[in-house]
């Protein structure tokens, strides 16, 4: 584990693949087969639990728990205190196991706003952005933008997190976007 950080207060289970350049910040908990990419960090209170999935370049903010089933492609952020489920119909007398649990995915680039709460069994597409707070219990295309309990799309995002314009384009970095059936794409 070549320039890892890991803060003494931090437990890493056995069988753990850590990447290069990862720092994991005080009382975080990586539990066993879990993979983590290059570069990234964990902050404060971070539970990754068994054989989830990491990618490169990923940010995940304090007090985040990403139970088994959870997935993040690269460069996902994840905010303070943002909530993953892995069961939607939980009991504590009747416990159904990690067979019964349904996975998530985040695809590359997105961003989870603090406290959102995603709901499992749904794919969060790349580069959408999921604003502080809401619930999302839906698919969440590319690109899009989602407020509100429950989240509902309420415009487009481009890939540097600015909020396009009505011509789908980024007042920030000025990339252009069309829409390709339901799809919203970058224009070459």
């Amino acid at each position: 584990m070549k320039n890892v950080v890991i803060h003494q207060s931090s437990f890493i289970d056995e069988c753990v693949a850590i990447g290069e350049g990862t720092k994991i910040w005080h009382f975080c908990h990586v539990q066993a087969g879990v993979v983590i990419g290059n570069h990234c960090s964990l902050g404060q209170n971070v539970n990754v639990g068994n054989n989830v999935h990491i990618g490169d370049g990923c940010k995940i903010q304090n007090n985040v728990s990403l139970y088994e089933g959870v997935t993040l492609e690269d460069y996902v952020f994840c905010g303070p205190s943002c909530v993953f489920t892995n069961d939607l119909t939980p009991r504590a007398k009747y416990p159904k196991g990690h067979e019964a649990w349904l996975p998530t995915l985040v695809r590359e680039g997105a961003s989870i706003g603090a406290n959102a709460t995603i709901i499992c069994g749904h794919t969060i597409g790349r580069w959408a952005l999921i604003g502080a707070g809401a619930v999302v219990a839906t698919d969440v295309p590319d690109h899009a933008l989602m407020l509100g309990v429950p989240a509902r799309q309420h415009g487009w995002v481009c890939e540097c997190g600015q909020v396009l314009n009505d011509r789908l384009s980024c007042p920030q970095c000025e990339r252009h976007y069309h829409m390709d059936g339901h799809e919203l794409k970058e224009k070459m």
